[in-house]
């Protein structure tokens, strides 16, 4: 039972294993995740406590400052590539000698395999570490810092990942079973067999934990805008259609009202008619929200850490009153960054969640389509968490619709993109094992095939929706495309996935070819030369200096400067241009003692990010409210880029 004023997964729920916090990037996650942590390890000096980060962008280090944590709290930024290397490490043994006994696959063909990036997941191998501490009881508590939603939804999705994969073992050992049984009637289940049993019996317990509603609790977090709530609530439909219960909604950063300060009171009513539609929805689904008031220091370090929970406050179900919409003039105030070079054909803009990416990609793409109307432009995303609906404040689907005359925008379907790769495999399979097809006995390695795709690396739907893009420009369909990738971590591991991407394709080529008699797949092996041209095209496109370009996104906090740097560096290491930081949602000045603190704290971070990347334009964007729809946008591209002369981006 939630106890009026405290939520219970802070100190309720004597049950509670594993405390996981999720939502949209940039919303306070790691805050929330960090400050719980630290309140029930002091709380609870007899009990033992893992903070854990599973996000590819650490920031739990940051979010720490420095602070020592008390003896019985340890705290984890967990490496996914190591998980991965230490179950290679682990269970080659075992996987190999499955693969051996389970199709004609020589040593050559299955340590390729084996190298791949089975089963299929750093991540995910990251989550099934944490599921085995739960399962060994190795912790009282496990408190999870996510990834930004869509992808931790991809994490909540395990189970059935895995249940594929156990699948494809078991489809592995069934001849070797079958044979056992033929020629040994008494032999039992032998150390494969419990291999498989315990994989199995692992996924079914992790299932089983997180849909418990008192050994796991799930708590979305949010802010109180409405591209953030928006997304919450779907986040909170899918959740509920995975069948994994949430009782509390964490709505941060609320602003105190303040009649006197016309910034203040404008972002306060603002933001409670944000809230209106959660606020439905929790009132019919019977979730507690909790509101966290807006720091004028930055949430970092043990004494703001220690004090955050103590702020947390019961919304209500319901806004009683609507509060009147403030008619002051509180508008984006911005710095020219000068023109895109007409030979600009790609631009991704990137950055920590919820630092305003959507927002300045759509912005970029109106103002070149109005200041190049003789150019083609795309506007799409690749984020899981599609926003460019909102955004725009008009529908845009998978497919390449008009935004306006020039500009089409498009949200890539990542998941349908992989599918019908998936699909042309299937198709394959079912023409050659149909019965009198083939001269080969494959009844027991029709399973093991049906289940290699699997061993695709994760986030291969991701860049085969990104590399989509070559063939919209092969085709001379646009001039340019301007792209709201995903977050931080994952935008700098899909600067690393081609060199995995290339490996997994040459691992499938020479098993196509060295089994061409056997394997004929003229379908997927189609698809898969076409992935390979265009990750290739894709590849050289994103290094060429003078036809493609990140921009960084960021806002004026220390946790946004520390992503950005590990951004540029990624950036830097790939040989691929940022040529400009973009440094938005600053306070605007204001006589308001509240606006006027955060405006201090955020010129020291400004001072950090000039002095950081010296030499390097920094675009400052003052905070605005709801800015959303094309007029709007319009309005703001204008403001960054101003009059048509290639300066900026010209980067050649």
């Amino acid at each position: 039972m939630t106890t009026v004023g405290v939520p219970e997964f802070l100190d309720g729920l004597p049950d509670l294993r594993l405390l996981i916090f999720g939502g949209k990037g940039g919303v306070g996650k790691t805050s929330c995740a960090a400050a719980a942590a630290l309140r029930y390890a002091a709380g609870h000096p007899g009990k033992s406590v893992l903070l854990v980060s599973i996000d590819p962008a650490h920031s739990l280090a940051d979010s720490l400052a420095g602070l020592a944590p008390p003896e019985n709290l340890v705290v984890l930024e967990l490496d996914a590539n190591a998980c991965l290397d230490q179950f290679r490490r682990k269970n080659s043994a075992f996987l190999r000698r499955i693969a051996a006994a389970g199709t004609y696959f020589d040593d050559e063909d299955i340590n390729r395999l084996l190298n791949l990036a089975l089963p299929g997941a750093d991540e995910l191998m990251a989550f099934i570490e944490i599921s085995t501490w739960v399962e060994r009881r190795s912790y009282d508590r496990i408190v999870v810092d996510t990834a930004p939603s869509g992808h931790t939804l991809r994490l909540l999705e395990i189970p059935e990942f895995f249940r594929r994969w156990i699948g494809m073992l078991n489809a592995l050992v069934a001849k070797r079973r079958f044979m056992r049984k033929v020629f040994n009637k008494a032999a039992g289940a032998d150390d494969i067999d419990r291999f498989i049993f315990e994989w199995s019996a692992s996924v079914e317990g992790l299932d089983t934990l997180i849909r418990s509603g008192s050994g796991c609790r799930f708590v979305p977090v949010t802010t109180a805008e409405r591209l953030s709530t928006e997304e919450t609530i779907a986040f909170l439909e899918k959740l509920r259609g995975l069948r994994i219960p949430v009782a509390d909604v964490v709505v941060n950063q609320l602003r105190p009202l303040n009649d006197r300060c016309p910034l203040c009171s404008h972002i306060a009513a603002g933001q409670r008619r944000c809230l209106e539609p959660l606020q439905a929805l929790s009132a019919e689904r019977h979730y507690f929200l909790w509101g966290i008031p807006l720091q004028s220091e930055e949430v970092r370090g043990g004494g703001m850490l220690a004090a955050l929970w103590n702020s947390v406050v019961p919304l209500p179900a319901a806004n009683l009153e609507r509060p009147p919409a403030h008619t002051a003039d509180v508008e984006a105030r911005t710095e020219d960054a000068g023109c895109p070079s007409t030979r600009l054909r790609l631009a991704l803009f990137s950055g920590k969640g919820g630092v305003g990416k959507t927002t300045l990609t759509c912005a970029a793409a109106l103002w070149f389509a109005n200041e190049f109307p003789d150019r083609r432009t795309l506007l799409l995303s690749t984020d899981p968490a599609d926003s460019l609906s909102g955004c725009l404040r008009t529908a845009v689907g998978a497919e390449p619709s008009a935004v306006r005359p020039g500009l089409d925008a498009m949200e890539i379907d990542a998941n349908r993109e992989f599918t019908a790769l998936k699909d042309g495999y299937a198709a394959d399979l079912e023409r050659m094992l149909r019965p009198g097809s083939s001269h080969i006995d494959l009844a027991f390695d029709r399973a093991v095939l049906e289940q290699m795709i699997h061993l695709a690396p994760s986030g291969l739907d991701e860049l085969m929706a990104l590399v989509r893009i070559v063939d919209l420009l092969a085709k001379c369909r646009y001039d340019i495309v301007l792209v709201a990738s995903s977050s931080t971590g994952h935008f700098i591991r899909l600067l690393e996935l081609p060199q995995l991407v290339d490996q997994w394709l040459k691992t499938f080529f020479s098993l196509l070819l060295k089994y061409e008699q056997v394997f004929q797949l003229p379908r997927f092996t189609g698809d898969l030369i076409r992935l390979s041209r265009n990750l290739k095209s894709f590849r050289a496109l994103l290094k060429d200096n003078s036809r493609s370009a990140v921009y960084a996104v960021a806002i004026p906090t220390q946790m946004a400067l520390e992503e950005t740097r590990d951004l540029v560096a990624a950036c830097q290491d790939a040989g691929v241009a940022v040529p400009a930081i973009f440094v938005n949602m600053l306070t605007p000045p204001s006589d308001c003692s509240f606006c006027a603190a955060l405006r201090q704290r955020e010129r020291r971070v400004v001072d950090q990010f000039n002095e950081g990347f010296a030499g390097r334009p920094l675009v400052r964007i003052d905070r605005s409210i709801g800015l959303a729809g094309i007029a709007a946008l319009e309005s703001l591209g204008q403001q960054l880029f101003g009059s048509p002369v290639p300066t900026l981006l010209n980067h050649a």
